[in-house]
């Protein structure tokens, strides 16, 4: 496209500034580190929860979703059915331990719980697994400055790069997450306008597009073969990807960061039941756009499936709307970019600088190095996110396919530090070993689906790591205060409410709105059956 045109500049240029004076408007509020990290606690749940949400709900679903659906049908959407599960297991587990130790990076738990040396392991995995996945992010928003403008994507990455780096620099995570409540309504004012348009474009009307659609095997949301080597069937979505999914927002810096600043427990979790209820939606829309695509495009094979959605764009008429489409892609891309650079910025800066090189400066002395970190970060980043710019599959089953090797240990480490007795930090980083070397092997010499992975190296791990622990640091016999067991016991022992406003503190227990996520989480298959059985 070798003129936007007035408009559709105005409107890409207007986003632009906007984010980046919201940086300077924030920046008079972080007056020291733990304001950079988690703010003052003073940010409304329900923008916590619009950012968690806005977070993973990257430029990869605004791209990846609909070339992945386009390829493999309605069936993708079992891939993200667990959120509702997912988001009752944080609650309960995760989000109690980290609130009532005070914590502003949760792998300080694993130092709390086991030695220095898991906290560093989690730490290095963390930052590896997220560097590139954010490169990723950052690819999939180049790709559409350079599909647009015709600049070169290398140098569309390195735009992106700047302007995010500036605005999370100077207002740190309240920045995020406010800039994510103004990206989160352009992405799905973009996503629905897309629909819109491409419903009123198909050649036949919408019923008898999901007929045709039908008869080709693309509107097929459960799946229930056993199959192991199929990636999209109920029963990967609903058991291999709630591990999955469950360390994405439970055991990442990145999404738990912003509950660790809500103003309380219960304003917290609340923020994260929104994600539980809104996560359906959000990614129904973008994979139901990648079916009907199939059709509208008859099948047509494209050179890279991720640019189908800004081909569809480009050939609108509508004033503005490929300028609405790059804002939209634009801001998944910075909300989740912007993400990753505060949490690298937290690690790096909180987990090694103060704890190990500098630990007794100022707040002040540590803000000032937490902004350096995260420039620093913004450079790294950029290195993965030019390799990934050859990619010409769907980004965000690349993305996810790159976490799930890594799952298994992040998550087998909360789980054995939650309710394990016998596990020593020696016998889990045997675990975490073995549990790669197994994935390995499975990676090479089996046809197993990507998505079953985080189940396997999380049950290995976990056998390893208790057995390794009994052999090298024989039985324990007391439960540890940071498990769930020793902190229901210390909870009992001081006389401690198991309530705080209704929410539960003490871990392993559900609150109410667990029910209801878990009645949401029925409906939705429910719904999926209806829909499938009604076309004809």
């Amino acid at each position: 496209m070798d003129k936007l045109g007035g408009l559709n500049w105005s409107i890409i240029i207007i986003y632009l500034l906007a984010n980046l004076l919201l940086g300077f408007v924030l920046l008079k509020k972080v007056t020291s580190a733990n304001d950079f990290y988690i703010g003052q606690k003073t940010t409304p749940w329900w923008a916590i929860g619009i950012s968690v949400l806005a977070t993973y709900v990257s430029a990869m679903t605004f791209l990846g979703a609909p070339a992945w659906s386009y390829k493999s049908g309605l069936s993708v959407i079992a891939i993200h059915l667990n959120y509702p599960l997912v988001i009752i297991i944080v609650m309960s587990l995760f989000v109690p331990f980290f609130m009532q130790t005070g914590v502003v990076s949760i792998y300080e738990y694993q130092e709390k719980r086991f030695g220095n040396a898991s906290r560093v392991v989690i730490s290095v995995i963390f930052m590896l697994t997220q560097l590139l996945s954010s490169a990723a992010v950052l690819y999939g928003g180049a790709l559409v400055i350079g599909y647009i403008t015709g600049i070169d994507v290398i140098v569309s990455i390195i735009i992106v790069s700047i302007v995010t780096l500036i605005y999370t620099s100077l207002g740190g995570i309240t920045a995020v997450i406010w800039t994510d409540v103004l990206q989160s309504g352009i992405f799905l004012a973009g996503g629905i306008i897309v629909l819109v348009i491409l419903i009123n474009q198909l050649p036949e009307s919408l019923i008898d597009t999901l007929s045709i659609l039908k008869e080709k095997g693309k509107v097929n949301p459960i799946n229930l073969s056993t199959d192991p080597t199929v990636d999209t069937t109920i029963w990967a979505g609903i058991i291999a990807m709630t591990v999955y999914h469950v360390t994405i927002y439970g055991a990442n810096q990145m999404m738990m960061q912003r509950t660790l600043g809500a103003k309380n427990i219960g304003d917290a979790k609340k923020s994260l039941a929104l994600m539980g209820f809104g996560a359906f939606f959000i990614y129904f829309l973008f994979i139901f756009i990648g079916v009907l695509f199939y059709q509208y495009y008859q099948g047509r094979v494209f050179d890279n499936d991720n640019t189908i959605m800004l081909e569809f764009a480009e050939k609108q008429g509508f004033p503005g709307f490929i300028g609405i489409i790059a804002a939209a892609v634009l801001s998944a891309t910075m909300s989740s970019l912007s993400s990753a650079l505060n949490s690298f910025s937290t690690i790096s800066t909180n987990g090694f600088y103060e704890k190990y090189y500098r630990p007794n400066e100022t707040p002040q002395h540590y803000l000032k190095v937490a902004r350096i970190s995260t420039v620093f970060w913004a450079i790294i980043i950029i290195i993965p996110a030019i390799a990934f710019s050859s990619t010409t599959g769907s980004i965000l089953e690349l993305l996810t396919k790159i976490g799930s090797y890594f799952v298994g240990a992040k998550l087998s480490m909360y789980v054995l530090g939650f309710y394990s007795k016998q596990t020593t930090e020696k016998g889990l980083l045997v675990g975490v070993g073995v549990g790669f070397i197994v994935l390995l092997f499975v990676q090479q010499f089996t046809d197993i689906a990507w998505t079953w992975y985080a189940v396997i190296g999380a049950l290995v791990n976990v056998f390893v790591s208790i057995i390794a622990s009994i052999i090298i640091d024989g039985k324990q016999k007391e439960w540890s205060l940071y498990s769930i067991p020793g902190q229901r016991a210390q909870a009992k022992l001081e006389n401690k409410p198991a309530k705080e406003n209704g929410w539960y503190v003490i871990p392993g227990k559900l609150d109410k709105v667990s029910y209801y996520l878990l009645g949401f989480f029925v409906f939705t298959i429910a719904f999926l059956l209806l829909m499938e059985n009604l076309i004809n």
